[in-house]
């Protein structure tokens, strides 16, 4: 049986294939490690996007029929750093643990609306942005990471639909709802890190976790920090996961200890009154 469901969703115009070396390292640890696509990326292209079939497949990742009882890490890097937070704070049931990558601004305000006008922008180029996207990945990772993300496809239709998600999206407030475990895992140089700390003071048990020399695309860049990080909080699930058992366990025992007990005192009264 593996040690836990690890299930990692992908970035805005991505696909499932940007954790393909995440995949291969963690699996290596007895892990059973699942990279979804969300709507309208990777296999799901031309599918419209939406934030309740993004939910709804998060959860199929985590919560299969078959699923083992295993302790289930959800992470998720920019886009499916937020919607995992949301999941989680929507789903406190179906998940154990949170790792949330690249997503430590609140998707708002100027930030928000100058990244719209960026995204329509693009999209009114005549290749809709495909050739600028590939460039720049390109340029920004090693030509084994490129390969990784740009296997899937890329998504040149989701940007007008996510962006409006995202913009009913609040970070915060869903952090301060999150019941499991945190890791919020930027890069030193992410732009994306301006209210990282906000952020964790709003989560009610988190940590933050800033990788060294790692960018945005910080699962890319430094794949073996960021596998890692997630085999360390699967490590920590396991051991709460312990920790609770040896809690109800010793629970149980005491109850049978004064059920016992109690069912002792009852027996001799009854032998007493018998007697006499």
């Amino acid at each position: 049986m593996p040690r836990a469901r690890v299930v990692l969703v992908h970035g805005l115009r991505t696909s499932a294939t940007m954790w393909r070396k995440q995949c291969a390292m963690l699996g290596r640890h007895d892990l059973d490690v699942v990279a979804i696509d969300l709507p309208g990326h990777g296999t799901r292209l031309g599918e419209p996007f939406s934030f309740d079939e993004a939910m709804r497949l998060i959860d199929e990742g985590l919560n299969p029929p078959d699923a083992l009882p295993v302790p289930r890490l959800l992470v998720g890097l920019s886009l499916g750093g937020y919607l995992a937070m949301e999941f989680a704070a929507t789903h406190p049931d179906r998940l154990d643990g949170l790792v949330a990558a690249s997503c430590g601004t609140r998707p708002r305000g100027p930030a928000l609306a100058g990244y719209r006008r960026l995204a329509a922008l693009i999209g009114r180029m005549p290749d809709r942005g495909r050739a600028l996207h590939d460039l720049t990945t390109r340029l920004f990772l090693s030509p084994g990471a490129a390969e990784d993300v740009l296997a899937g496809g890329v998504a040149l239709d989701v940007m007008a639909p996510v962006l409006e998600a995202a913009a009913s999206m609040d970070p915060e407030a869903a952090l301060a709802r999150i019941e499991v475990p945190v890791w919020l895992v930027n890069g030193r140089f992410d732009h994306f890190r301006f209210d990282e700390r906000r952020m964790l003071r709003a989560a009610r048990d988190a940590r933050l976790v800033i990788v060294p020399g790692a960018t945005h695309l910080v699962s890319l860049v430094r794949p073996d920090d960021f596998a890692a990080v997630v085999a360390g909080a699967v490590a920590e699930l396991e051991r709460r996961a312990a920790v609770a058992a040896r809690r109800r366990r010793i629970a149980r025992e005491s109850g049978s200890a004064q059920d016992g007990t109690a069912s002792g005192a009852t027996s001799t009264g009854r032998i007493g009154v018998a007697g006499e």
